[in-house]
């Protein structure tokens, strides 16, 4: 990538790095606030969820007015409000207030997935967008390696609202850097679409079936993922037998692969397609989704390594599958799509974790029971979003192929 796309595409993945600490660090609280406020899976479920779904909430409101803003202005903006909810949690003092100051950093963290996103797709071109999505997982990898870890480590060191001020202190740090060095992106405001034709574009998108085709391939590739990521920290504690103070290790090791795999992911799948590297990558993570979800008690080295590979190939899918979605539509209604897009990613998370917290349940020593269910939905789900992912790949080729007759008939 070129030195300007590399100083952007790197200041949009710490921007992730806070926003997806701030979503991630709350799952793995779950073994922490469980005995604390005496919750039960079904409750702390409802927790995780209401971020996702007032982001859900809030993604489909920006459907209407994302296009109408400089996106660099409506990022910013909405990241002010994310980093006041995310301080907000380290005043809750149960799973009611706890849920109120996730619902608030949710409405404003909806809207930065999109804005990421669309950012991504109207300054970096398709052929180098592989390479960018791969730097910007960096952000969600590096959460993995330092953030989580570390704010596991101040949760058990200190107590468990630690990681929030870490989240909020950092993304202060970051904020002045954002406003000087992202560029205004404002280039659909030359032609703008106006409300009306906005409401129209998104009764279009039901009629499109390749904008159709990517919305549900990524909202079942998030639900795949996260339904059983809510308690898989408690399920390591509980049922594996995996001791409190070891548990920042499986985030370390595992977003030490991640980070590595992202960068690699991205150049393969510049290289030799996009939906190739997809599907081999889905393929092999249901291994190892199956293996952690039915995991009796083991060594710590061998979860180690359990968790570093299936965290290598989750992102192997992540990637590509990113980079297939954000070409799914044009640039002048990308920010629409995008902010459609997060809002069903969110509503497929949210669903997910309630999903999860209702199969599920704990007994009094607080182990994790039918949580083998939820990895067999997992893998069935992701087994279905590789054969989607045959038919995107298709759509967007002959979509390609539709704008080049277009230009030609017309240059």
């Amino acid at each position: 990538m070129k030195r300007n796309e590399t100083i952007l595409v790197a200041l949009l993945a710490l921007l992730n790095f806070t926003h997806i600490l701030d979503f991630m660090i709350m799952m793995p609280l779950g073994n922490i606030l469980m005995p604390k406020w005496a919750l039960t899976t079904s409750q702390f479920a409802v927790i995780v969820s209401g971020y996702s779904l007032a982001a859900f909430v809030s993604s489909f409101t920006a459907i209407f007015f994302a296009d109408k803003f400089d996106r660099k202005k409506l990022l910013l903006w909405a990241y002010l409000g994310f980093l006041l909810g995310t301080f907000g949690c380290v005043f809750a003092t149960g799973h009611i207030t706890m849920l109120l100051a996730r619902i608030v950093a949710g409405i404003f963290g909806g809207l930065i997935g999109a804005q990421v996103l669309s950012i991504i797709g109207d300054v970096i071109p398709y052929e180098r967008r592989g390479q960018a999505m791969g730097l910007l997982m960096g952000g969600f990898a590096l959460a993995s390696v330092v953030g989580v870890p570390f704010g596991l480590f101040l949760a058990n060191k200190f107590d468990w609202y630690f990681p929030f001020i870490v989240v909020a202190v950092v993304g202060s740090l970051l904020f002045p850097f954002l406003i000087k060095y992202i560029p205004n992106v404002n280039g659909h405001l030359l032609n703008p679409v106006h409300l009306r034709q906005r409401v129209d574009n998104f009764f279009l998108i039901f009629k499109n079936d390749t904008q159709m085709t990517a919305l549900a391939f990524s909202m079942l590739m998030i639900m795949g993922h996260f339904i059983i990521i809510p308690l898989i920290n408690p399920y390591m504690v509980y049922n594996v037998g995996v001791k409190q103070e070891y548990t920042p290790l499986i985030y370390l090791c595992g977003g030490l692969s991640a980070m590595i795999t992202a960068q690699l992911t991205g150049k393969f799948a510049d290289r030799y397609g996009k939906r190739q590297v997809f599907v081999v990558s889905a393929l092999v993570s249901t291994i190892f989704i199956f293996f952690i979800t039915n995991m009796p008690v083991m060594p710590l080295f061998v979860v180690l390594i359990t968790f570093s590979l299936w965290f290598s190939t989750a992102t192997g899918r992540t990637v590509p599958g990113q980079a297939m979605t954000t070409q799914a539509v044009t640039t002048q209604t990308r920010g629409s799509f995008m902010s459609l897009n997060s809002c069903v990613q969110s509503l497929g998370s949210g669903l997910a974790t309630l999903t999860s917290g209702w199969i599920t349940f704990s007994d009094d020593s607080y182990s994790i029971h039918n949580y083998h269910i939820l990895g067999y939905i997992s893998i069935g789900l992701i087994l279905l979003c590789a054969a989607m992912a045959y038919r995107l790949d298709r759509l967007i080729i002959a979509h390609f192929r539709s704008l080049e007759e277009v230009k030609n008939l017309h240059p």
